[in-house]
């Protein structure tokens, strides 16, 4: 008998702190459906944002890290849902609500191999140079799933509900991945890009992980600590 690889999340999988539901979420499945086209992706490198009385630390570099607004409502919501926003004006980047309802925070899906729905992937990412590069990279992510902000912001990935048209649904791996990596946040600002905050995780070796930068400042902080 051979055990399905995954299974579908449940907000109980995903009520922890961002920084332990990450790693989780690796290897994942997450599926949408948009104006009637399906992609299906692996995921293979995550980020987590701790919004502001979330875990122990202060997390400087979450978008919840000063409390609700209405960019980051989605992050107060019960986990599961997926909040989708816009970075630097031009790109939709998704992430995983995680934690209690009324506790913010997120995990930042940065990178994920195309299982299904490559024509419509590549459609929607004219600019991939190889399948590799289709969701390498938040950015390219969001383009290749099809979500886009502000209209699919708060689309739940656990119950698959519509949502403005579209579907999302997220699968766990059944068993974990027994290797893991981790290091500081790509391209964060300052002390949160630093390994004060070791919350990106990537499977090891994986082609479609993105590469690493240093956030604006996080290279001097991390030299001077």
């Amino acid at each position: 008998m051979v055990r399905d690889l995954w299974r579908a999340a449940t907000r109980a999988d995903l009520q922890g702190l961002p920084a332990d539901v990450a790693p989780s979420l690796l290897g994942a499945r997450l599926t949408t459906v948009v104006e009637g086209e399906t992609v299906v992706v692996r995921l293979t490198e995550v980020e987590a944002y701790h919004g502001r009385g979330t875990g122990t630390v202060p997390d400087p570099g979450s978008h919840a890290r000063m409390g609700p607004t209405p960019r980051n409502a989605t992050m107060w919501g019960e986990p599961g849902h997926l909040y989708v926003y816009l970075s630097h004006g031009i790109h939709s980047c998704v992430n995983v609500v995680c934690g209690p309802d009324g506790i913010a925070g997120g995990v930042l899906l940065r990178a994920a191999q195309v299982m299904e729905g490559t024509d419509a992937a590549t459609r929607r990412r004219p600019a991939a140079r190889t399948p590799r590069d289709l969701a390498r990279g938040p950015g390219r992510l969001g383009d290749a799933v099809g979500l886009r902000h502000p209209v699919h912001d708060g689309i739940d990935a656990v119950t698959g509900a519509p949502h403005h048209g579209a579907t999302a649904r997220l699968e766990l791996l059944a068993e974990p991945l027994a290797e893991v990596a981790s290091g500081p946040r790509v391209g964060v600002a300052g002390a949160a890009g630093t390994a004060q905050f070791p919350w990106r995780y990537w499977i090891p070796g994986d082609p479609t992980v993105s590469p690493f930068r240093w956030g604006r400042g996080a290279r001097e902080v991390s030299e001077a600590m």
